[in-house]
């Protein structure tokens, strides 16, 4: 779980990213999530864009996708989430305290 500074953080480096992942009619498949993971060992701060009108099925879709992956939702904005897993191995981003 993100502290509110860490999400402050996050978002302000996410701002100029564009989203790497779509999540179409089909939803979370199998292979949507398994994009997910090697996006977010690669990144681990992405932008995913959701391409539904419905705002009850984009929580939806938000909730699995953060299931599936283990990844903390930092921000939505419209269709567009943003999403952080940190890399145990190699990490890219340090957060703050």
């Amino acid at each position: 779980m993100l502290t509110a500074n860490q999400s402050k953080f996050l978002r302000s480096h996410a701002h100029h990213l564009s989203p790497v992942l779509w999540v179409g009619a089909n939803g979370v498949t199998e292979s949507v999530i398994a994009e997910l993971n090697q996006t977010l060992d690669t990144h681990e701060l992405i932008k995913v864009k959701l391409l539904h009108d419905d705002r009850e099925l984009r929580a939806q879709l938000i909730a699995e996708l953060c299931q599936a992956s283990g990844a903390d939702k930092v921000q939505t904005i419209g269709k567009i989430v943003v999403l952080f897993r940190k890399n145990t191995q190699q990490p890219k981003i340090t957060l703050p305290k």
